[in-house]
């Protein structure tokens, strides 16, 4: 068994034994509200919004991307479990910064090992085949922080299936600092 599995399996039977009245939670969250951020190992929703479990819905995906799933999930999120604030959080220093589609896709041709970023140059170790299906992926990087976050807020909100009656925020979480920066002109609230 590997040392991450045996430390992922002691925390969960540590938590289980004072889990308390947590089952008793209901699946919509307290606040009525879903965050939407980047699955960066840095950011903890929870912490950075002073949340608790059963609070908010939060979808996580590399960039914190209005990617289609995303939205489907913000749009289960209002429909199913009457959230009404969205908050898109992207951060500082995110790797999505970093790619585009054609070098995932030339990465991904070449190999589908991790690779090695260095002195701004990506090193792959070519130890097993890679796969040109990597091509046919957008990878939605990431190119200006404050543009992203307005896009993706307005990608969002255009969408047909987004109620008008719920507002959704953008904003840049700096890793650094661990605040939260508005980013102006990536707010649209709600209209009813």
């Amino acid at each position: 068994m590997s040392q991450i599995r045996e430390h992922i399996l002691q925390a969960n039977q540590d938590y289980c034994e004072n889990f308390g009245d947590l089952g008793q939670l209901e699946s919509t969250p307290k606040k009525r509200c879903a965050i939407l951020t980047c699955m960066d190992a840095r950011i903890d929703p929870a912490k950075l919004a002073g949340f608790a479990e059963g609070d908010a819905h939060v979808i996580r995906n590399a960039g914190g991307r209005a990617s289609d799933d995303a939205i489907r999930s913000l749009i289960v999120s209002h429909k199913m479990l009457f959230t009404y604030d969205w908050f898109v959080i992207q951060h500082t220093q995110c790797g999505m910064k970093k790619i585009n589609d054609e070098i995932m896709g030339n990465l991904l041709a070449k190999s589908l090992d991790p690779v090695i970023y260095e002195d701004g140059e990506w090193r792959d170790p070519e130890i097993h085949p890679g796969s040109e299906e990597g091509r046919k992926i957008n990878w939605l990087s990431i190119d200006n922080y404050e543009e992203c976050v307005r896009s993706d807020v307005q990608r969002i909100r255009n969408h047909p299936l987004v109620s008008p009656a719920v507002s959704i925020y953008g904003y840049i979480y700096d890793v650094s600092t661990g605040r939260l920066n508005e980013v102006e002109g990536a707010c649209s609230p709600r209209t009813k």
